[in-house]
């Protein structure tokens, strides 16, 4: 998930003859490629709806290959430069808010992996609200390079309460909780522009997405081993996370 530092200021208009067509048309196609994932978006809500959590997991997954792979084309074809009235961190957020936030919510409502009746929905309504204030913040991302609060990876956390067979009670914990953390004055590793270990953190997060990928893809027969050594690297995240803050270095 991705979110801007600071409100932008306004573009100045160029011409496409400025940047050449070949440049425009990478440009918008790289903005077409984020906005897919809304696409995906209703593809994992109707999943959901089905009874379907696998396939709802898959195409959850795939949001979050193009999510974790957009900026890096972005910033190679300066789409900014390019096409300057076009917002699309605006288009990112929309896109993140639906894939990490929304759809993830309503997964663990439809696979009964939060607690029944109106507890249920208060415990729903906890992360769609308390993201929807973490995407709202012109301070969500520090100017070095962290994540303030939990950064609202609510994808993973519902695909892990289902692949695990949580409890109700168990999940209605740890959503409240991270929910609540959305708050907290606490800095939370922007993986890509870690400023310290940003290679282990980069390498072991491509090993873990590889790894996440084969996971949901053959669940819910997921080898247990694989399914429980995927956990290492939120483990890894949220100790360095907080390991870099107590020591100062965040």
């Amino acid at each position: 998930m991705r979110t801007t530092a600071e409100a932008p200021s306004t573009p100045q208009v160029t011409s496409p003859r400025a940047h050449g067509a070949l440049r425009v048309a990478a440009a918008w196609a790289v903005h077409a490629y984020t906005a897919f994932g809304v696409v995906l978006a209703f593809l994992a809500t109707r999943a959901a709806i089905d009874g379907d959590i696998g396939a709802a997991c898959r195409w959850l997954v795939i949001a979050m290959v193009i999510d974790s792979s957009d900026g890096t084309l972005a910033r190679a074809v300066e789409v900014k430069r390019v096409v300057p009235w076009f917002d699309g961190t605006k288009l990112d957020d929309v896109v993140d808010y639906l894939t990490y936030v929304f759809v993830p919510v309503l997964l663990l409502h439809q696979a009964a992996l939060l607690p029944p009746g109106s507890f249920g929905v208060v415990v729903a309504a906890a992360p769609l609200l308390a993201s929807a204030y973490g995407f709202c913040r012109t301070d969500a991302k520090t100017a070095d390079h962290y994540f303030r609060g939990f950064p609202s990876y609510w994808n993973v956390v519902a695909f892990y309460a289902w692949a695990l067979h949580l409890p109700p009670a168990t999940t209605a914990i740890i959503v409240l909780v991270l929910a609540a953390l959305v708050f907290a004055p606490l800095k939370f590793l922007y993986p890509s522009r870690a400023p310290h270990f940003r290679a282990a953190t980069v390498w072991s997060g491509l090993v873990w997405g590889v790894a996440m990928v084969v996971a949901v893809w053959t669940a819910p027969a997921t080898s247990p081993a694989l399914l429980w050594a995927t956990l290492l690297y939120p483990a890894y995240y949220v100790g360095l996370s907080f390991w870099l803050q107590a020591t100062g270095r965040a």
